[in-house]
């Protein structure tokens, strides 16, 4: 029965994600990591379905989704945030075939820079990535602790924090911090994330001066987190586990970069441990990744 490509819709999102889950799960069993995914409610992809629907295609045979692609864009980035097959399909060029549409995608909004973050032991995507020019950079790690571990280990070098409002002041704030670390604006993210009922953001101070901003979640979750100077890593880092701590979740967690090397520390000593490797992709290296932490894979 032959595959179908073509754009996904929107009333589809919670299905693909279904999907997506399975075959996370397929893989991280296989390399001895146990399930670790769930399916949750597709916000982020509707979101930016609803603010780009040319970055999210489905492939579908027989009127069951068999693959899922979706790409989102920043500036001149562009950022493949998923790319599934169904497990028992896999290897059959499906993953190829939605590549080729989410690439169309990049040329189509000029990126200068194409980027994804994927696991550090699923080799055969990796392979796949290198061929079309996307190629290792760094390593990024999942932390994670019970909170009451970390939260007898935290240091009190705390920061000044100010929740994040969607008023003129805050946005140029984050567009300050954004391009300076990441050298574009991420301004329609920083918007979802102030939306998201789940989330608390935070401009972080030293003094009168705005230095970071940190989000953390209801799930105790660190991120995004980024920093204007790699002084203010380690004091940002602990302000957003006090804040993670504080939150009440059972356990405290974070994406930290191989580049980030205070963070790495503090999470070491705080008893937070590497739950499973991943690795950041691109075309050409962009960013300073000392100084921000991801969200996650699929939001960076």
């Amino acid at each position: 029965m032959p595959i179908e490509y073509r754009r996904a819709r929107a009333d589809e999102l919670q299905a693909t994600q279904e999907l997506i889950v399975r075959s996370i799960n397929d893989l991280t069993e296989r390399h001895g990591f146990g399930p670790m995914a769930s399916v949750r409610s597709p916000d982020f992809q509707l979101f930016s379905w609803n603010d780009d629907p040319a970055g999210l295609w489905t492939a579908e045979r027989g009127g069951e989704i068999v693959g899922s692609a979706f790409s989102w864009v920043c500036g001149d980035l562009w950022f493949l945030a998923e790319l599934f097959i169904a497990p028992a399909l896999q290897g059959q060029g499906i993953g190829n075939e939605l590549l080729k549409r989410t690439f169309d995608h990049a040329n189509e909004a000029g990126a200068v820079h194409k980027a994804l973050i994927t696991f550090t032991f699923n080799r055969v995507s990796q392979g796949l990535y290198i061929r079309h020019g996307l190629f290792p950079r760094l390593p990024i790690y999942m932390f994670g602790a019970a909170r009451e571990a970390v939260e007898g280990r935290l240091g009190a070098d705390r920061l000044r924090c100010e929740r994040i409002e969607p008023t003129a002041a805050h946005f140029q704030s984050l567009a300050r911090i954004d391009a300076s670390t990441l050298g574009l604006s991420r301004a329609k993210h920083h918007k979802f994330l102030i939306g998201d009922p789940s989330m608390k953001g935070f401009l972080l101070y030293a003094g009168d001066d705005c230095v970071g901003y940190a989000y953390v979640n209801a799930g105790g979750h660190v991120g995004p987190l980024a920093v204007a100077h790699p002084q203010a890593a380690g004091s940002a880092f602990v302000t957003a586990l006090h804040l993670a701590v504080e939150s009440g979740a059972a356990q405290v967690s974070a994406f930290i970069p191989g580049a980030s090397e205070t963070p790495l520390k503090i999470a070491v000593d705080c008893g937070m441990r590497i739950a499973f490797p991943m690795v950041l992709m691109s075309s050409q290296a962009f960013g300073d990744w000392s100084r921000y932490l991801p969200r996650n894979p699929g939001f960076m």
